[in-house]
């Protein structure tokens, strides 16, 4: 990394925490703080958080992070150079720019409820459920903020009276923050960055500008939209009334787009991050490719005004760690998420065990709204044990599916290998502490999974976006990642090609049982 004296902080605003990390000019984290918040589950597939909840989250981790900083000797408060910022994708609010109040709770990304309003466009629609496909890169489907902000728009009168009267806007985190941070109702900037908007289904992937086409479609006012820009670019001076004004927000990616700029992926590159869910995207340089096995077309990132797009093939998995948690807080399984290792390790198979985490339907390879959570294979020999590591299982065996639509999408148009002919997946993610999930995963692929020192890839990419922008980095300190990779560490398979096979087609036998079960009566 480049001499450059100072810190540059970085905000990670996920699904169901909040963190602030102060980064030195090596990349190391030099101060953190966490803080968890509240989540809403008002009706079975909806999930909502609170805005106002999440912008104190933001306040108070930039304050304690400052303090531990500052404990430990580092002059944060004059060496402090920009701000970078990542958060949860998708996740949908709409609020009053006059009072600067939520109109409603933030619908999050994995929400479902407006799997009716998908399938009112499917048949409404002349491309059916790919109408969108060819500008946005993605179908109709209740993972993207469109379908959210058109839920709000229909169903919440506050919404309604406030676009009525031209005082809504709308955002996806990011925005929220941004907005709040600059000023709010005081000048606040209404701003998202390409990855954001690559999200929401009305941003036109080759223009990176909102789509006039599809918004007159849906029936959604440009006026309420934020304006887009690059990832990595000085959006504005954080105001008085937070705990570092005049601090400059310098970066902006959504969080597996962070990720991805924190491992250093480049053209031909994959990475997989395990959080709440779990994401792989493949950089496939600067042409976007279409899927043709169920893989979203997407942003990998922009590195400036003037920079090359870079496109990715992502596949999302929606119930990854969100599974563990499932079996610590609704089954009590497990008293905290770290014990599932332990526990699964205690058997060395799922003894027949196959679980499908499809709590509120299948993202990819599958695209199953009507999917439905099961445990099958079950027997009187099957304990806790078995059922724990079959959970673990079913993380890598989703991983394995979108890799393998991967393979076939852009295994002929670009090497996915390394010099000797292996295909690496890079990990990150809280989850991919758990070293017998990561063998699992390596068994299951057939190929091996590279863990860098540093599991936590999103808020590095952030905080690399923002010192790119104000020139604390450069470009070939990121991308030269030949140290980092000595320090990394691989799993290697060592499952037999035909246990893999076998497990492989039992897995896809599991799956198709989830199929049509969401009209199930209670």
């Amino acid at each position: 990394m480049a001499k450059e004296s100072g810190y540059i902080g970085s905000i990670d605003q996920g699904t169901t925490s909040t963190r602030f990390i102060i980064y030195d000019h090596d990349a190391r984290a030099v101060a953190s703080h966490q803080v968890e918040f509240t989540q809403f589950y008002p009706e079975a597939g909806w999930v909502e958080h609170d805005p106002m909840e999440i912008l104190e989250s933001v306040k108070v981790c930039i304050a304690k992070a400052l303090d531990k900083a500052t404990a430990d000797g580092h002059n944060v408060d004059g060496g402090l150079k920009a701000i970078g910022l990542t958060d949860q994708r998708e996740t949908t609010i709409v609020w009053s720019k006059s009072t600067g109040l939520p109109l409603h709770k933030a619908i999050v990304w994995m929400d479902a409820r407006t799997s009716s309003i998908c399938r009112r466009l499917e048949k409404e629609l002349s491309g059916g459920r790919s109408h969108f496909v060819e500008s946005c890169g993605l179908p109709i489907s209740t993972y993207f903020s469109a379908m959210k902000l058109l839920w709000l728009m229909e169903n919440v009168d506050d919404v309604k009276e406030a676009i009525k009267k031209g005082d809504a806007i709308f955002g996806t985190i990011d925005t929220w923050l941004i907005w709040n941070m600059t000023g709010g109702v005081n000048g606040g900037l209404h701003v998202t960055d390409v990855t954001n908007a690559s999200r929401t289904m009305l941003m036109n992937l080759k223009t990176l500008n909102w789509d006039q086409d599809t918004l007159k479609t849906l029936g959604i006012s440009a006026e309420i939209l934020p304006k887009i820009v690059s990832n990595s670019e000085v959006i504005g001076e954080i105001c008085k009334g937070w705990p570092i004004p005049g601090i400059k927000i310098a970066g902006c990616l959504g969080d597996q787009h962070a990720a991805m700029l924190g491992q250093a992926c480049k053209k031909g590159e994959a990475k997989s991050t395990y959080g709440t869910g779990a994401f792989i995207l493949l950089n496939t340089g600067e042409v976007p490719i279409k899927s043709g096995h169920g893989l979203l077309t997407t942003l990998a990132y922009k590195l400036g005004p003037q920079a090359q797009t870079n496109y990715a093939l992502e596949g999302s998995i929606a119930i990854a760690g969100a599974a563990v948690q499932w079996l610590r807080d609704s089954l009590g399984i497990i008293k905290s998420a770290s014990e599932i290792e332990d526990l699964a390790a205690k058997v060395d198979s799922t003894g027949g065990v196959y679980f499908v985490p499809a709590f509120n339907g299948l993202f990819a390879p599958w695209w199953r709204e009507d999917a439905r959570g099961v445990c099958i294979g079950i027997t009187r020999f099957t304990n806790k044990s078995h059922i724990a590591r079959a959970v673990l299982e079913s993380m890598c065996f989703q991983v394995k599916d979108v890799l393998d639509s991967m393979n076939k999408d852009a295994g002929e148009k670009g090497s996915l290998d390394n010099d000797k002919g292996e295909f690496l997946l890079r990990v990150d993610g809280g989850a991919t502490a758990n070293n017998l999930l990561m063998q699992i995963q390596a068994d299951l692929m057939g190929t091996p999974v590279v863990r860098p020192v540093d599991i936590e890839t999103t808020a590095l990419g952030a905080a690399y976006a923002a010192g790119l922008a104000v020139g604390f980095w450069k470009e070939e300190d990121i991308f030269e990642s030949g140290e980092k990779a000595k320090n990394s560490k691989v799993f290697r398979p060592a499952m037999e090609e035909g246990t893999r096979k076998k497990k492989v087609e039992s897995w896809c036998k599991a799956v198709t049982r989830t199929f049509d079960l969401a009209d199930l009566s209670i």
